[in-house]
C-alpha cells in the first residue's frame, strides 16, 4: 500500500504499541510523520526504526494538559498541513465504579476523550478549507461493549462514537473522511499502563492482551480501512462477536459478561 505516500500523518500516543506500529506502516509508505506522546526517548526510538527517519518529527506532549491551537501550530510547521490525524492516545482502566475516585474518571476522560476532540477542532478549519483530511480516531470493541472494571474508559469510548459520528454528518461533504477503529485484544502493553481507582499503575499483563494480535498486522488492517474509506473498522481475530451480540443478541450477552472472568 503507497495510499500515504506524501502524506503529512500526525500520530498521537506513538512511543509504543499500536501506535508505534502504525508509524513505521506509514513510514514505509512514504508518509511524513508527526509523532507525539509524553516520553520523548521512546519517540526518538521509534523514529529510528521509520523508514527515512529524516522524515520523522518529534512532538512531545503531555495530552492530560495542553494547547491545541498551539500545538496543532507546531505540528504543520515541520511538514506543512496535517492530512491525516490519527487520535491513538489513551489510557485503560482496572477498578469498579465504587471504588474508583472522580478525578481518576476526569484523568481518563482527558485523554481519552477531550484531547482527541481538541486536537480534531484544531485541525478542522484548515481540513474543511483545503477540502480533505482524514481523522483515524482508535476507540476499543469496548466503545460497543461496556465491560466490568472499565466503567470510565468504556464511557470514553463510547463518547468517541457519538462525537465523530456526528462530526462525519457535519464534514462529509467537505471531503473530511472520519474512521473509527475498533481494536479488540492487541499485544501492547495497555493494560499494564492501565490506572486503577486511586489513579496508580495496573502493571499486569492481561493474558488478552498477552495472546493477542501483533501491532504490526493490527496496523495493517487500520491503514487498509482507511484507504478504503470505512466509516468503522473492527480488529481483532474473534472480538466482533461480541459487537454482533450486542446487536441481535442482547440479553445472551448480558449473561455471559456478568459472568465472564475479567481482570
Amino acid at each position: 500500500m503507497r495510499q500515504l505516500q506524501d502524506k503529512v500523518v500526525w500520530i498521537t500516543g506513538a512511543s509504543s504499541g499500536i501506535g508505534e506500529a502504525l508509524a513505521i506502516s506509514a513510514a514505509e509508505q512514504g508518509a511524513r510523520l508527526v509523532l507525539s506522546a509524553r516520553r520523548e526517548t521512546e519517540l526518538q526510538r521509534v523514529r529510528a526504526a521509520c523508514l527515512n527517519p529524516q522524515n520523522v518529527a518529534l512532538l512531545p506532549v503531555d495530552l492530560t494538559a495542553f494547547d491545541a491551537e498551539a500545538l496543532a501550530a507546531r505540528a504543520t510547521s515541520f511538514f506543512g498541513p496535517v492530512d491525516v490525524l490519527v487520535n491513538n492516545a489513551g489510557i485503560s482502566q482496572r477498578s469498579t465504579v465504587l471504588e474508583t475516585k472522580m478525578e481518576v474518571y476526569r484523568r481518563i476522560f482527558e485523554l481519552d476523550f477531550f484531547a482527541c476532540v481538541a486536537l480534531t477542532k484544531a485541525l478542522l478549519p484548515g481540513m474543511v478549507a483545503r477540502k480533505r483530511g482524514t481523522l483515524v480516531v482508535i476507540s476499543s470493541v469496548v466503545g460497543y461493549v461496556g465491560t466490568p472494571l472499565r466503567s470510565g474508559y468504556a464511557a470514553a469510548k463510547h463518547a468517541l462514537h457519538g462525537f465523530y459520528d456526528a462530526l462525519r454528518a457535519e464534514v462529509w461533504r467537505e471531503n473530511v473522511q472520519v474512521t473509527l477503529i475498533c481494536p479488540g485484544f492487541i499485544k501492547t502493553n495497555v493494560s499494564l499502563n492501565a490506572i486503577t481507582a486511586d489513579g496508580g499503575q495496573h502493571g499486569v499483563m492481561d493474558a488478552g492482551q498477552l495472546h493477542g494480535m501483533e501491532p504490526a498486522e493490527c496496523a495493517r488492517q487500520i491503514w487498509a480501512a482507511v484507504a478504503a474509506g470505512r466509516e468503522e473498522a473492527l480488529i481483532g481475530r474473534k472480538e466482533a462477536i461480541f459487537v454482533r451480540l450486542k446487536r441481535h443478541l442482547p440479553g445472551l450477552l448480558s449473561y455471559a459478561i456478568k459472568r465472564a472472568k475479567v481482570t
